[in-house]
């Protein structure tokens, strides 16, 4: 067996789907159809968008041939994609290099845009959603599936068009000496699992050893660079391969933001994220010290979100989640703005917003929209309160659902990572 087959082995062993009762099936359908029609979530698509979407899948190679001409090529490149095992399409791919003096990170994305823009129905589709929905064992897409299944999804071996972020970092720093951002056609080399690619940095005669070693490194700085600025950071034992696609897109989207009002002073949908007021601040730290086995570092205390780290890095595992409830309990609402004014208290970034995902969150749709034409949406205001709507939606439906599956006596989270599988009862 491979290094890489004994890795996959260790993630899928284990128990198989979650059985259920037909009884019980029919019982989580009804539930998930009055929770969508409480949040107005719309389930099945109108057959003009799921033509559409079949239509603008048509002649792929061809599509891409004829775009050539108009995009950086950019095939030659070692790319590659990291998801999860059961990740049912890849929207975002790396690369990377080092040189001399820098080091350069290559963040491409799927692109939505040549499929999906505002003459579409998709487009309005999209606009109603808002975002996925994501429920254990079920998901409502923002966009037809069939578009992430093929055109949208950088598959290995296969010719794609992305929209790439070209990022030139200092080696002392990691700040950005320049930015580009293109359409590019690209042409992934591996789909690898976090697994894979967490044995692909130690295992020296693997196939993209030093690509993801020097992935990894990289990341890693960034990410302790990120909690010495005093970033918040919830989830502070993540493995290595998640730690890379984690950092490389919070780089790419912060390029991408930056590169919006700095250098072109235009609106887009930018990520708001307000700060708890002193008081509520100390109410969480005050709630933490006081777990069991728990205790702040005295000289931590002075920034909330660098005594969350710091605790977070020596508490017991057993009080990770009390930990973060305390603090997200405290937490305001991040919004989607047309302006970037207040930054982005959680990840203590001045400006930010998103760009990587345009399949699943309707924000990234519209900033790659923007980003390609320089053009702002007329009603760009609506869209961020449509966007910030229809998230709170989607996270208060996804809690309702996992209560209801908790009252029926199932784990959501066993639900959600192993599916389900109706049983005929003996």
């Amino acid at each position: 067996m491979t290094s890489d087959a004994q890795a996959e082995a260790g993630t899928a062993e284990g128990q198989g789907p979650v059985e259920i009762s037909p009884e019980l099936a029919d019982r989580l359908e009804d539930k998930r159809e009055d929770l969508f029609e409480k949040f107005e979530i719309r389930d099945g698509f109108p057959q003009a968008v799921l033509t559409e979407a079949e239509k603008r899948t048509e002649n792929v190679e061809q599509d891409i041939q004829d775009e050539l001409e108009e995009r950086r090529d950019l095939r030659d490149m070692t790319t590659w994609t990291t998801d999860p095992i059961d990740a049912q399409d890849f929207d975002d791919a790396i690369s990377i290099e080092e040189r001399d003096d820098e080091y350069v990170l290559w963040v491409h994305i799927a692109d939505v845009t040549h499929y999906v823009n505002p003459e579409t129905n998709m487009w309005a589709e999209a606009v109603e959603r808002g975002n996925t929905v994501y429920l254990p064992s079920y998901t409502v897409h923002m966009l037809p599936p069939v578009l992430a299944e093929t055109v949208c999804s950088l598959v290995p071996e296969e010719d794609r068009l992305a929209h790439t972020v070209e990022m030139h970092l200092d080696k002392e720093h990691l700040g950005y000496e320049n930015i580009e951002i293109y359409k590019s056609v690209i042409r992934s080399d591996e789909r690898l699992t976090y697994s894979q690619a967490e044995n692909r940095i130690d295992d020296e005669d693997a196939p993209l050893h030093e690509d993801n070693a020097l992935a990894f490194e990289v990341a890693d700085r960034m990410h302790e660079q990120r909690k010495e600025e005093g970033s918040l950071v919830l989830n502070p034992r993540r493995d290595r391969a998640h730690t890379i696609i984690e950092e490389c897109m919070l780089k790419a989207n912060k390029a991408v933001t930056h590169e919006l009002m700095w250098n072109r002073g235009v609106e887009a949908m930018y990520r708001v994220h307000p700060q708890p007021t002193p008081d509520e601040w100390g109410e969480a730290l005050q709630e933490i010290q006081e777990l069991d086995g728990v205790s702040i570092p005295g000289e931590a205390w002075d920034d909330p979100r660098k005594a969350v780290n710091a605790t977070l890095e020596d508490a017991p595992a057993r009080q990770l989640d009390k930990i973060q409830w305390a603090v997200m309990k405290v937490m305001p609402r991040a919004k989607y703005m047309n302006d970037p004014f207040g930054g982005h208290h959680a990840l203590n970034f001045e400006i930010y917003g998103h760009f990587t995902s345009p399949i699943r969150r309707l924000s990234d749709l519209i900033n790659h929209w923007i980003v390609y034409t320089n053009d702002v949406p007329e009603d760009l205001v609506a869209l961020c309160d449509r966007a910030s709507d229809k998230q709170a939606d989607a996270e208060a439906c996804e809690r309702e659902y996992k209560q209801y599956l908790q009252e029926v006596g199932l784990d959501p989270a066993a639900v959600n990572n192993r599916g389900i599988e109706i049983v005929e009862d003996d």
